[in-house]
């Protein structure tokens, strides 16, 4: 579906109930256990009354809950996801589409992997859908989210979490269970519509109403909403599991009085790097492990967040993003020392990560150079001088139906055309651009041979991981084509991607023909979205 979105009645919530004041426990996705270690969840797409800063609004969320509930499984476990799309509000999106960020879905059943007008097409309302996920030998700290224009920002995201039951860094941590993932987000008082409106009137991107850590935020005004508690015990080693699920804003995170040793980037294991304080990108995610070897006390989790000016939104308080690092023993309170951005020294800086075993590239068999620029005083990004636009038919589709080269395809799809079980460089040269892009690739992973956040090429021992920021200093990365499909290549900051900062890498058509067999509900996807009305879609 085109970006352009028909004119919808701004909707705004005027109440705030007391019971919607406090944090919402986040209850775990229905999950049961199998033979064959599959196991089975049930999300329900719904419309709730929801304030996780205070300010009641309508949104759109997983089980009922901001974040949604936990999905977890093992190393090696096929998740079976079932997604039954319940929305009902006429003010929102009503379909939607489920992407399980970072996780790469295999050739065999790349229809599943979610990416609206890529794979598939928008599961429409009152019907559901069953996402086969293959976890294969993948670990570490992922998420999902609606891959649907910016329908996430609405509130439908959630972590996804795979153990490895024989971690090899399991030696420097004691405690790592669902009250060690923390999840921070930009949270916004409207909903998409209104909000991707007056983006494309003015091409101004939207500004956050606040940022919320394990769904609790406050804003400049708004009521003194709990912050969200992290419990520790005095002595104890904790793998924290921080996931950035914003659709634009950047976290900074530290704790008071606290050190952190990274551990894992994006599903990655990497050696330990000592730092203080952690940036990270929407789309990002880090395990990191904290000693708690400080004096029992309350401690501030410091979270703040920069995405557009805050002289855009007077909501806007960076300093009240934030939650509590509480010792067993501690009072309930706040802690008492002053409301601060964080430590200002061991910032993390990405070209200094190193991968737990090395894994050099090879060297390129392909290379392509993206330019990002948008056209100024318009909400309109283009890649190489083509804003990507969704297709009607899926990519998927035109490849199965006989697509072999880039002119099977629209200009505005700006695919590109790879040969299978090949290397591709991916440069992006330095911009002008005052924020990096948080570019994300659908499918498998890339090496960061150059990092934005330095001017060293490192082709010896680059880290992998599958979000990687674009931006002032140029980067380059490098990805095999060994699991062939369709991968969306998009900007993690969803109102980019949605005015068409995104590409698709399409790796081995003929492979893709030979070994992707759709079943017949993904088949029916399609002819059912396209015969919704617009008000439905």
């Amino acid at each position: 579906m085109p970006r352009q979105v028909p004119i919808m009645q701004l909707f705004l919530a005027s109440t705030a109930l007391l019971a919607l004041l406090r944090p919402h426990p986040v209850e775990g996705a229905v999950i049961k256990r199998q033979t064959g270690n599959v196991n089975d969840v049930t999300l329900d797409i719904v419309n709730a009354q929801l304030a996780p800063d205070g300010f009641t609004r309508s949104t759109i969320v997983a089980n009922g809950t901001y974040p949604g509930p936990l999905i977890k499984a093992k190393k090696g476990d096929t998740l079976r996801v079932t997604l039954n799309n319940k929305l009902s509000d006429p003010t929102m999106r009503r379909s939607t589409s489920l992407d399980f960020d970072g996780v790469f879905f295999n050739t065999d059943n790349s229809f599943d992997e979610g990416t609206p007008f890529v794979t598939t097409c928008p599961l429409g309302p009152n019907t559901s859908f069953t996402y086969t996920v293959p976890l294969e030998e993948q670990t570490g700290t992922f998420w999902y989210h609606s891959q649907l224009s910016v329908q996430y920002v609405d509130g439908l995201r959630g972590p996804l979490i795979i153990y490895d039951p024989e971690d090899p860094q399991a030696d420097l941590y004691d405690v790592d269970d669902e009250s060690t993932i923390i999840q921070v987000g930009d949270w916004w008082h409207n909903s998409t519509l209104p909000l991707l409106e007056g983006y494309e009137a003015t091409g101004i991107v939207p500004v956050s109403d606040s940022g919320t850590v394990n769904g609790a935020g406050r804003f400049n005004g708004g009521p003194a909403v709990p912050f969200s508690v992290v419990n520790v015990e005095a002595g104890k080693r904790y793998r924290f599991r921080i996931i950035n699920q914003s659709a634009r804003n950047v976290f900074t995170l530290s704790f008071d009085q606290h050190n952190l040793t990274i551990i894992e980037a994006d599903g990655i294991a990497v050696q330990p790097l000592a730092v203080s304080q952690l940036e990270i990108l929407a789309g990002q995610r880090y395990s990191v492990v904290l000693e708690a070897n400080q004096p029992v006390d309350n401690y501030w989790l410091n979270a703040p967040y920069v995405g557009g000016s805050p002289d855009r939104n007077l909501n806007q308080n960076a300093t009240l993003s934030r939650g509590i690092l509480r010792y067993a023993g501690a009072p309930e309170a706040d802690p008492t020392a002053p409301m601060t951005l964080g430590p200002d020294t061991g910032v993390l800086v990405e070209a200094n990560l190193r991968p737990l075993v090395a894994d050099p590239p090879p060297e390129p068999d392909v290379n392509i150079t993206l330019n990002l620029v948008v056209t100024d005083g318009k909400a309109i990004w283009n890649v190489n001088n083509v804003s990507y636009l969704p297709p009607q038919t899926p990519t998927l589709i035109k490849i199965l139906n006989g697509a072999t080269n880039a002119s099977d395809f629209n200009v505005t799809e700006n695919t590109f055309v790879l040969p299978a079980n090949a290397t591709v460089q991916i440069d992006f040269p330095p911009n002008d651009d005052d924020e990096a892009h948080p570019f994300h690739l659908h499918g498998s992973n890339f090496w960061v041979t150059k990092s934005n956040s330095s001017d060293v090429v490192n082709t010896v021992n680059p880290i992998k991981r599958d979000v990687v920021g674009v931006g002032a200093a140029g980067t380059t990365l490098r990805f095999r084509t060994d699991n062939p499909g369709p991968w969306f290549f998009h900007c993690h900051i969803f109102w980019h991607m949605q005015a068409g900062l995104a590409t698709v890498m399409a790796s081995g058509l003929d492979e893709i023909r030979d070994e992707v067999h759709p079943s017949a509900e993904w088949e029916a996807l399609c002819p059912a979205y396209n015969a919704l009305p617009a008000d439905e879609q």
